[in-house]
């Protein structure tokens, strides 16, 4: 399904989201995505910024 797109549909949606948002509320759109995304990163993979502590009991 997706083997067929090429640059074209990438220009095509990038001018219905223009269309749809505007280009003031684009960059916001774009940022609030980042951090959605690094927010679930870091929920998802807590142990690779932390180690996890063991207990040798």
């Amino acid at each position: 399904m997706l083997a067929n797109l090429n640059g074209w549909h990438a220009v095509i949606v990038i001018a219905v989201l223009l269309l749809l948002f505007g280009a003031t509320k684009l960059p916001a759109l774009a940022r609030s995505l980042g951090q959605s995304a690094r927010i679930l990163k870091d929920e998802v993979k807590p142990e690779l910024r932390t180690p996890a502590a063991t207990d040798d009991v």
